[in-house]
């Protein structure tokens, strides 16, 4: 959408500007020189070719200190260094094991600029806690961290891989593998999800994980979900901890800051929840249509104006009391009041091979994952929006795509319906999965339908699902916060819940879960928690219960 508005035009160009300054200096002041070694097949030209060559090129504008050679696969360094795939972006190989199989497009660029910043400095900047176990490696570690430029989830587990490379060059190699780029390289791993982590060709790590927990999935060579410090860490004191930064959690931040609250937003993955994920956003009012992704990045634009985000970094615990405190993977926070912006996860068909095949043909995310499929054919699952939605964007990236839906009418808006029959995507009513198979990817569907009472079979490449989402709730359980029958978060009309100074907001209250509509949760807590602070409720309840006694 075009700005009219000149001084907008201004102060953006203003910002770019200033933004650039703060990379040409941060890049000058860093103490080593960035060689790249780019290896292309002579006379063939594509597009992470052509996308390495201007991304590099933008970049050694910006500093002396970043160097170009480009080579052809026959040259005597691509055997010195085994490189076989074209193109192939090995970094500093002098100093660090870093090479980069395909191109930083989209979403890769962000991990492309922390690799160059990371490798100049010559440190990883990991945590204390990831030092510790990092430093247990005694053995080598190959990573392959398999990525799409359309996942936004990628850079900060690419990231991950980057510190621990740069930290201990001499026992860690990566591999940053495109799978658009590399289909072969991925159908090998089976990875057609992202991100999706490999050590020593074991699978260590399916989607982004917080840094330590990556490292200690690194360390033991076998995925892990938890990771629990082996010492206090750093201790933060404020008036509110949001905790979620979806819509609800960033809107929450911004409006709790303004009104004067010490506040500080938790996220454990990327920021913006499911918005992140989805492909066009229709229906957000200023936006006649605009790019999920654009949409969560001009809400955490705005936040970051305000608010200190923690991303990365997973809360284990919440102990409530006058002052309540917060426990993450890194550090304890110090409260007077907690924000429950938690959301929803996708919900799963819970049927055989779902979870087997997860990552390997099943997928819960057109935009991360839907490259992989171009020219394949998936079956979509659900009748929503957001099923309808992803369906279409898959029909546009030239995958072969089936809707399947369990009753005989879509739940979906009629704009967007009308969208499936202008494109020919057919839609098999009244069936449901009842299993994926499929020996290291999906292969075959077994389908069931409730009119004719009969089942068939269907040969997909892949599984998409977009079923609805199931409120995450597993913090809200542990800190005896009620639930309402369908399992949100019980609050009452001003985002209160039963345990004094503990709130909710967003999707896991409930409700219609919208963007807006989470929004606006969202800043209707910040406000009810700016007047409980000035005259706290629970403080009025405690004064009658005594008068009672």
């Amino acid at each position: 959408m075009q700005d009219r508005n000149p001084a907008n035009s201004a102060e953006r160009e203003m910002a770019a500007e200033a933004y650039l300054q703060q990379l040409k200096t941060t890049f000058e002041q860093l103490p080593h020189d960035i060689p790249l070694y780019l290896f292309t097949s002579k006379g063939h030209e594509d597009v992470f070719t052509h996308a390495n060559r201007q991304t590099i090129r933008a970049f050694r504008e910006l500093s002396s200190k970043i160097t170009l050679r480009e080579y052809d696969l026959g040259h005597e360094l691509a055997q010195k260094w085994n490189v076989t795939s074209s193109p192939t972006l090995i970094i500093a190989p002098e100093r660090v094991s870093i090479r980069w199989l395909g191109a930083p497009l989209g979403e890769e660029a962000r991990t492309f600029l922390e690799t160059l910043i990371l490798v100049g400095l010559g440190q990883g900047n990991l945590s204390e806690q990831s030092l510790r176990v990092l430093k247990r490696i005694d053995s080598p570690r190959n990573i392959k961290i398999f990525v799409s430029p359309s996942c936004p989830y990628c850079p900060q587990q690419a990231i991950n891989a980057v510190k621990a490379a740069v930290e201990m060059p001499d026992l860690i190699s990566l591999e940053i593998i495109d799978i658009q780029s590399e289909p072969e390289i991925a159908n090998q791993y089976s990875a057609q999800s992202v991100p999706q982590a490999f050590a020593n060709d074991v699978l260590i790590g399916q989607g982004a994980q917080p840094e330590e927990v990556f490292v200690l999935s690194l360390q033991k060579l076998e995925t892990q979900t938890v990771f629990i410090p082996e010492s206090d860490a750093e201790v933060v004191e404020t008036d509110l901890v949001i905790v979620g930064g979806g819509p609800a959690g960033l809107t929450a931040g911004i409006y709790a800051v303004r009104s004067g609250l010490r506040t500080v937003i938790i996220e454990r993955e990327a920021l913006g929840g499911q918005v992140a994920t989805t492909p066009i956003v229709e229906n957000y009012p200023g936006f006649t249509q605009v790019g999920g992704k654009t949409l969560v990045d001009i809400m955490v634009s705005h936040a970051l104006q305000y608010v200190q985000i923690f991303q990365g970094e997973a809360v284990v615990d919440i102990e409530p009391g006058t002052v309540i405190t917060v426990l993450t993977n890194r550090r304890k926070f110090l409260t007077k009041t907690v924000l429950m912006a938690t959301g929803a996860s996708h919900r799963h068909l819970n049927v055989p091979g779902e979870h087997r095949l997860g990552g390997r043909g099943v997928s819960y995310c057109s935009t991360c994952d839907g490259p992989l499929f171009k020219g394949k054919k998936v079956v979509m699952v659900g009748g929503g929006n957001s099923a309808v939605t992803e369906a279409l964007y898959l029909h546009y990236m030239g995958v072969d795509v089936r809707l399947i839906h369990r009753r005989d009418k879509l739940r979906a808006q009629d704009f967007l319906a009308k969208q499936l029959s202008a494109n020919n995507i057919s839609v098999l009513w009244n069936t449901e999965i009842k299993e994926i198979k499929g020996k290291e990817r999906v292969s075959e569907i077994v389908l069931y339908n409730h009119k004719t009472n009969e089942s068939s079979t269907l040969q997909v490449d892949g599984v998409f699902i977009a079923i609805g989402y199931t409120p995450e709730v597993e913090l809200a359980s542990k800190l005896g916060l009620e639930l309402t029958e369908d399992g949100y978060i019980k609050h009452d009309g001003k985002h209160r819940t039963n345990v004094p100074g503990i709130y909710s907001a967003g999707d896991v209250e409930g409700g219609y879960k919208q963007i807006v509509t989470a929004a606006g949760q969202g800043a209707g807590a910040a406000m009810t928690i700016f007047e409980d602070l000035i005259n706290p409720y629970w403080m009025k309840d405690q004064a009658q219960s005594v008068v009672a006694d």
